[in-house]
């Protein structure tokens, strides 16, 4: 009996040390923990499971069976592997018979034929449908996420070509079919004969394991990124490649020994098994070590260095948090909003299941959404998944998705959709940055955009201000001087006398045409920095002094008495000395403009202090508007309304701010009600030589 089998057992030392975990027996702890772990992986993530506990799996609830049936299945099929491997040692020895066979060897060897004819079909049944079944699995993997995503960008397949896709499946899913086989076989024939069956199973459960990190970061993280995915992929098999597959290869001959015990080019750090001089582990388990870490590593690592896009960010809410939405998705469609077309999507479906399959797919489902028939079903979100579902087992999810968005007239979700879907916990971080930011974007070039036109709209009402001031200054002089030279010329014996009056006038208004063109051509060069300035030594008291002396005849003639008030010194100022007079001569000839012609007084008042001097001219005119204030230094701008404009360009106010802030200083408007207006400017002191 069993009893007796274990006693006899561990009398065997070969068999004893199977029974333990002991390093010297070859199954320590760390390829027991290698081996539980691939285990663990290929119930799910091998092709075969993965095909019949996902992709044929329409009902969710089959889990909850599978979930302790499938384990009791298992246990059960191997309560009798341990028995008959010891048996199978006690009965032939260690190392004489393959264990692979033993379940054939022992009947045979007892003289049981039948038995071992039994165990023979019940084996050769269950390897023919596991290779069935892991063929149809991986050929439908094939077809549906390599081959119809290229055929579907093509011309000759995609949707504008609307071709019956049905007939071409098949022949490509045995096509599929027949190269996995041959490449099986090609494989056996170069490995099989240094590894045994089990041993060829655990490469391949290896090879499996990789998936799983993107997986179940997948479904468990919502920062995992598409770009973290395939970097650990793509490091998880170059490693399971270098440490597992070449090995394999290399001890059945086909590569240099030199290669394993060497490594390649003779670097001992790169040995296969025994990769950055790692040892004391069995093959398997070195590879599972790194092919992990690197996988993993690349994954985490990635995924944190490039942020998630939007379509990651939602993606990875919706399946993080599938249990909480799918509650609510059934009665509230959030996750999709469109229109779509009852005939588009049945003819979408018959390309590539066929015109009658999908007849009958479409009136099962009318009867089961109480639809009188196919032409009665309402297009909603239920239709587009139901659609997308019976696509999805023929020609792959992904390209399911793209077949269907293409017949399907999707709308942006609103903002309310998307903030239901984000937990109310993380409604911040559910926001796309990418949406942020071009959002942002389109923010800053609107208010650019505005700005812009304002700045056009401005300068456009400045250009017609300049060409009407400037027209009116041009025409005003040169209307006196033609008049003038007209009546000198038509009389001849006109008096001298009243021929030097003419004379003294036409220079007059030449002087005056001659300032506006100097006007307009000195705020040009200042504004493009191509002014010319002669800094020296002045002394403001002399500078004032001089410019009132030259206004003194003006202020006269129009009965304006002028005042100047000035501390006894002043500490000698660095600065152009014709600048500063042309902006006491443009100040003061403001004032002279806007005083009343009886009893105006114009101040002009010099003060200084440690950081420089301060020139004010206060005048007891009408003042400035206060709406007009604002823009009194702007180009011409004349700080009165068009109906009491007055002669000048309105360029005095803007050139002379333009040259006290050259030097540093600043210009201002004071005024207080009944007291006219002050200008005023502040130049700070400048190192005199």
């Amino acid at each position: 009996g069993p009893s007796d089998l274990f006693a006899r057992a561990r009398a065997l030392p070969e068999a004893a040390r199977v029974l333990r975990l002991e390093t010297d027996s070859g199954f320590a702890g760390g390829q027991w923990f290698a081996l539980m772990l691939l285990a663990m992986f290929s119930v799910v993530f091998l092709p075969r499971q993965f095909q019949m506990l996902v992709v044929e799996n329409v009902d969710e609830r089959h889990l909850k069976r599978a979930v302790w049936v499938f384990p009791l299945y298992m246990l059960a099929i191997n309560l009798f592997v341990l028995p008959i491997a010891l048996a199978g040692l006690l009965h032939f020895g260690p190392g004489r018979v393959n264990a692979e066979t033993f379940i054939l060897s022992l009947p045979l060897a007892q003289g049981t034929p039948v038995l071992a004819l039994v165990a023979f079909v019940g084996g050769l049944s269950a390897a023919t449908g596991m290779v069935i079944v892991e063929a149809i699995a991986i050929s439908t993997m094939v077809c549906n996420d390599l081959v119809m995503p290229w055929l579907l960008r093509t011309r000759r397949f995609g949707a504008a070509a609307q071709r019956d896709l049905s007939r071409v499946l098949r022949p490509i899913r045995r096509g599929v079919i027949v190269a996995l086989l041959m490449l099986g076989y090609l494989y056996f024939r170069l490995a099989g004969e240094a590894y045994a069956l089990v041993s060829i199973g655990l490469i391949s459960f290896a090879a499996v394991a990789q998936f799983a990190p993107a997986l179940l970061a997948g479904m468990y993280w919502k920062g995992g990124t598409r770009a973290g995915a395939i970097a650990g992929l793509t490091a998880g098999f170059a490693f399971w490649t270098y440490t597992l597959l070449l090995p394999s290869i290399a001890k059945s001959g086909w590569l240099a020994d030199s290669f394993l015990h060497h490594g390649p080019l003779g670097i001992g750090l790169l040995k296969p098994e025994q990769w950055l001089g790692l040892t004391g582990l069995d093959g398997l388990t070195h590879s599972l070590f790194w092919s992990l870490l690197a996988n993993v590593g690349m994954l985490v690592g990635v995924s944190l260095w490039r942020a998630p896009s939007a379509r990651e960010t939602s993606q990875a809410l919706l399946f993080v948090d599938v249990f909480e939405r799918t509650a609510t998705a059934g009665h509230d469609p959030v996750f999709w909003r469109g229109r779509a077309k009852v005939g588009d999507l049945l003819a979408t479906v018959g390309r590539f299941l066929g015109r009658d399959a999908a007849q009958r797919l479409f009136a099962d489902y009318a009867s089961r959404t109480g639809a009188a028939g196919i032409d009665k079903i309402r297009p909603d979100a239920q239709l587009v998944q139901f659609a997308e579902t019976q696509l999805a087992g023929a020609i792959g999810s992904v390209s399911a998705r793209a077949v269907v968005a293409s017949v399907v007239e999707e709308e942006t979700l609103a903002i309310d959709d998307v903030m239901r879907i984000v937990d109310e916990a993380s409604q911040l971080r559910a926001y796309s940055h990418a949406l942020e930011e071009k959002s942002l974007s389109l923010e800053r070039a609107s208010a650019e955009l505005r700005a812009a036109n304002e700045q056009l709209k401005s300068l456009d009402r400045l250009k017609d201000d300049f060409m009407s001031s400037v027209t009116h200054e041009l025409r005003t002089p040169l209307t006196s001087i033609r008049a003038l030279a007209e009546l000198m010329l038509d009389d001849a014996q006109m008096p001298s006398e009243q021929r030097q009056e003419f004379l003294a006038i036409v220079v007059t208004e030449t002087e005056r045409l001659t300032r506006l063109v100097n006007q307009v051509l000195d705020m040009a060069k200042i504004e493009s920095g191509h002014a010319e300035w002669h800094n020296s030594d002045i002394d403001l008291r002399e500078l004032l002094t001089q410019t009132v002396q030259t206004t003194r005849e003006m202020f006269r003639e129009r009965g304006t008495e002028i005042v100047l008030q000035m501390p006894p010194s002043v500490p000698l100022l660095r600065a152009d000395h014709d600048r500063l007079t042309q902006v006491m001569l443009n100040l003061l000839g403001n004032a002279a403009k806007f005083v009343p012609h009886v009893g105006g007084r114009v101040e002009v008042r010099l003060a200084v202090d440690d950081q420089g001097a301060t020139v004010e001219v206060q005048d007891n005119g009408a003042g400035v508007a206060p709406e007009l204030q604002p823009a009194v230094f702007e180009r011409f701008r004349q700080g009165v309304d068009e109906r009491s404009r007055t002669q000048g360009t309105g360029l005095g106010l803007p050139i002379s701010r333009r040259i006290v802030e050259h030097f540093g200083g600043r210009m201002w408007l004071r005024q207080e009600p009944g007291q006219g207006a002050c200008f005023g400017f502040t130049l700070p002191w400048r190192g005199a030589s």
